[in-house]
């Protein structure tokens, strides 16, 4: 569609300046999506691999969390756990990528997990707490990669809107606004002429 502009020289002075900016400008992001797209899908599959290993550490957590409760009260297992002395804390810091401030996470322990006597505690606790202190991490970095992949999949399908209305939209238009307004000056160009034929022709005539 051609843009509403007068078909003057100047108008098509601006318009050749516009248009070599826009195929930079779409040069530019189509790089940027290409390098979206290669950070992208390396972290798809780091984070399935990830959440497998999550599932897998939560299912092995909880399956001797399970036997502990077969040997186990349910009022000595609330007990064991209930005073613990363990604390976790999440550092958060931001990361760069292309642009996008992805999350950090960083964790820090204090204390020990296992701060309950051992005479009326199962082994099976012990290793449902040791269990999920190893999967404690995965599930942070799993958020983290989670969170990161959001970010930039809504990074690549916003750049993409915009290569795509450059590539489609914005530059075809001016094209089409250039070739209009050469043509018009063109024709303006040969009725000036015609007209000063014609008047040359008046002159030696008389």
């Amino acid at each position: 569609m051609r843009l509403a502009v007068n078909p003057t020289r100047m108008e098509l002075l601006k318009l050749k300046r516009r248009i070599g900016l826009a195929r930079r400008g779409h040069k530019l992001l189509k790089s940027k999506l290409d390098e979206l797209f290669q950070r992208f899908f390396p972290l798809v599959q780091e984070t399935k691999q990830l959440r497998d290993n999550v599932e897998l550490g939560i299912n092995t957590a909880f399956g001797n969390f399970i036997l502990a409760r077969s040997s186990m009260s349910r009022e000595s297992i609330s007990e064991a756990i209930m005073y613990t002395q363990f604390r976790v804390r999440v550092q958060t810091a931001l990361d760069v990528i292309m642009n996008l401030r992805v999350p950090n996470f960083k964790l820090n322990y204090e204390g020990d997990i296992l701060s309950y006597g051992f005479v009326d505690t199962s082994s099976q606790l012990d290793e449902a707490l040791y269990n999920y202190l190893d999967v404690l991490p995965m599930m942070v970095k799993l958020a983290e990669l989670e969170k990161t992949l959001e970010m930039i999949a809504y990074e690549i399908e916003r750049t993409r809107r915009r290569v795509n209305a450059l590539e489609y939209i914005l530059i075809p238009n001016m094209v089409e606004t250039i070739r209009y307004i050469s043509q018009k000056l063109n024709e303006i160009a040969r009725g000036n002429l015609t007209r000063l034929m014609k008047i040359k022709d008046i002159v030696r005539a008389h």
